[in-house]
């Protein structure tokens, strides 16, 4: 989408980590912004986003949503269930948007609210391992999707302004509901997480040499388990809002897990292969 058809407007962002900050230097970076005020109700963070150049200034909640144009929440999903009414109540003309990774439990937090239409769900499939305002980068979310949902409860303007930000940072768009974003984010997100928290742990409590870890990883476990450096305050809301959907997942990778292991106590070497060939598929999506 050509960049140059977006309305600049002046930005609040609540929550000046990975996210936030480095949705801060791409609206910058595109010339979207007039202005970036930050919220963070963490001093240190306040003030590293400051020193960092993130946002122009640091101001409370609602002198935030009061001098703003845009609203967008970069913070935990269980803050954000609370907060997301409170900001709804406060605007008048704002668009409200946030970059939650779960979204059925905010689109019932809301859909009573009369300024339903101000707010625009979205979740950008974009992040790291790291978190706090210096891990914000420059050049984050291109080429990446982001996922909107429940479009239709938006207001068209609201709606529109949105897509237009997300395309002009270069992303694709996907629309869906609330409900199928969470049951797909279980199987191409959260089970992620998960399982590499799992196998950190595992590989903590078997080898508790931790010199023979750092010098026999390997490209392929250093990936395999980069997320499990993941923030809990981050990860452990969406666990919780998304259980349902991650505990139909978890389930179903247990029983993977116990075909491998039945394999290797049986010496089935010949369905060992199918199953490695059967998880070859998947560059049909991973190409």
């Amino acid at each position: 989408m050509n960049q140059q058809t977006i309305e600049t407007k002046c930005v609040a962002i609540i929550g000046m980590g990975l996210i936030g900050g480095s949705l801060a230097i791409r609206l910058r970076e595109k010339g979207i912004s007039s202005e970036i005020i930050g919220v963070d109700a963490d001093k240190d963070h306040a003030a590293k986003a400051i020193e960092l150049g993130l946002a122009d200034r640091m101001l409370s909640l609602q002198d935030a949503v009061r001098l703003s144009d845009v609203v967008i929440f970069a913070i935990p999903v269980d803050s954000m269930v609370h907060l997301l009414p409170v900001v709804l109540d406060m605007a008048e003309h704002q668009i409200v948007v946030d970059l939650g990774s779960t979204k059925a439990q905010l689109a019932d937090a809301v859909k009573a609210h009369p300024k339903r239409g101000r707010y625009v769900a979205s979740h950008p499939m974009w992040g790291t391992e790291y978190s706090g305002p210096e891990a914000a980068v420059s050049g984050a979310f291109e080429k990446k999707a982001v996922i909107l949902c429940d479009l239709s409860d938006s207001d068209a303007d609201a709606a529109e302004w949105t897509r237009q930000m997300f395309g002009a940072i270069g992303m694709h768009l996907i629309e869906m509901d609330a409900v199928s974003h969470d049951l797909h984010a279980a199987y191409v997100s959260h089970i992620s997480h998960i399982t590499s928290f799992a196998l950190a742990n595992t590989v903590l409590e078997k080898e508790k040499e931790d010199d023979a870890i750092f010098e026999l990883a390997s490209a392929g476990f250093e990936s395999t388990v980069r997320l499990a450096k993941s923030n809990p305050a981050m990860w452990v809301p969406i666990f919780r809002q998304n259980r349902e959907n991650v505990l139909d997942v978890l389930n179903e990778h247990i029983s993977q897990l116990r075909k491998f292991k039945s394999c290797l106590e049986k010496e089935n070497w010949e369905y060992l292969a199918e199953l490695i060939e059967g998880a070859n598929k998947i560059r049909r999506i991973l190409k």
